[in-house]
């Protein structure tokens, strides 16, 4: 008999909050964290905003307590949201059961990397820099962190890449090789970044407007999401609470672009009938959709139309919190499903920042307003570039 998954420990940091009861009082209140920039080094300084960390990185070294050199901001974002699911969880990691550690992220140590590149061809005294440049350090760091951890792996599939994450935590505790897992994503602000999207011409001068007819682009973002998932079985032994259960997901590739989703939606279609097949749900039973709404043309559009292609006349109430966090690249799904995991517990949509206007093409409304309703059952989406949807699906306990 498959075991059922469950959500028993939850830690964030972003730009609403530097933890997760900073984070539900932002997302209460609807005060988005997304302003000038502060901390990023950048000519575009006053140019754009950006959903940051309001935190230094001479601070994050204080909360980790670890001043080594070695780390960079991704590991500090990393190492904290992480610890705060494993203490927020109760699990104790020297119990016996085995524990994997499954993490994401696109920039890795870029943040630290690019302060050194100028230097790095004629100086040797930054080579240990390029140890922690790669995408599995921050995992290893979390790891060590943590401690007594049976499993280590990193998965970057651009935006997709914390709810793959939740997947592949979820599919190897129901094929027996793991009892638990902490899953999730991070990802800190970087020039590299901040100049690659700037590129595509997708960044927003103003606060993003998700889902509205004059949406302009995305406000980057960072920060780190962590959950602690757990198997029945283990839930059982230890006597643990569930938080919410994690009963379907999907990962599907429309192969469309290298950076657009398909203007059908053709990959978002697939993983979200997927997800809803795994737990045999049908389109009415669910309550409210976390979008992935980055507020960008080709995406909001994309997904407007997987959404009408689903859920036809009867679509969910549905939003995207992204205007709260900004956009937050490999954490972002992690991000959103703690998120939702709050949207569960306190039976509460968050809002659509920004929006007035519909999308001409769809008509599609989102929630505007903090609105308690039941929730039972919500599906969040998260789409990378490549066409690397996936979707998940959370139940109420």
């Amino acid at each position: 008999m498959s075991q059922r998954i469950y959500i028993t420990g939850i830690g964030m940091i972003s730009a609403i909050g530097n933890n997760v009861s900073e984070s539900f009082l932002s997302l209460s209140q609807s005060k988005t964290g997304i302003g000038k920039i502060n901390y990023l080094t950048t000519r575009y300084k006053d140019e754009f905003l950006v959903g940051e960390v309001k935190l230094s990185n001479a601070d994050l070294m204080d909360l980790v307590k670890d001043n080594s050199p070695d780390l960079n901001r991704n590991s500090y974002l990393a190492m904290l949201a992480a610890k705060e699911a494993v203490i927020n969880s109760g699990i104790d990691t020297k119990d016996g059961l085995r524990t994997g550690v499954i993490s994401s992220t696109t920039v890795a140590g870029m943040s630290k990397t690019e302060m050194f590149y100028k230097e790095m061809f004629e100086k040797d005294d930054h080579l240990n820099v390029l140890d922690t440049h790669d995408c599995g350090d921050s995992t290893e760091r979390i790891a060590d962190y943590i401690g007594n951890v049976d499993y280590v792996t990193t998965i970057s599939t651009a935006c997709s890449s914390a709810a793959n994450a939740v997947m592949l935590g979820s599919r190897m505790i129901k094929n027996g090789l793991l009892d638990r897992a902490i899953v999730g994503g991070v990802d800190a602000l970087s020039k590299f970044t901040f100049n690659g999207f700037n590129t595509l011409m997708i960044l927003d001068k103003e606060w993003c407007k998700p889902f509205d007819e004059n949406r302009k682009g995305l406000n980057l973002g960072e920060g780190a999401a962590f959950l602690v998932i757990e198997g029945e079985d283990a839930l059982r032994k230890r006597n643990g609470k569930a938080l919410a259960e994690v009963i379907g997901y999907a990962n599907a590739n429309d192969a469309y672009h290298q950076t657009a989703s398909s203007p059908e939606g053709y990959g978002a279609t697939l993983a979200i009938t997927q997800a809803l097949e795994m737990c045999g749900l049908t389109t009415r039973d669910i309550d409210y959709i976390n979008m992935h709404g980055t507020g960008t043309p080709n995406n909001d559009l994309s997904e407007s139309i997987a959404t009408k292609t689903v859920f036809g006349n009867h679509i969910p109430k549905f939003s995207s919190t992204k205007a709260f966090t900004g956009h937050t690249l490999a954490a972002a799904a992690s991000i959103e499903a703690v998120i939702s995991t709050l949207s569960l517990q306190h039976q509460l949509i968050f809002p659509n920042l920004n929006f007035t206007t519909p999308i001409a093409e769809t008509n599609l409304v989102p929630v505007t307003e903090l609105l308690q309703t039941p929730i039972n059952t919500i599906l969040s989406n998260s789409f990378g570039f490549g066409g690397n949807c996936s979707s998940l699906i959370f139940k109420k306990i």
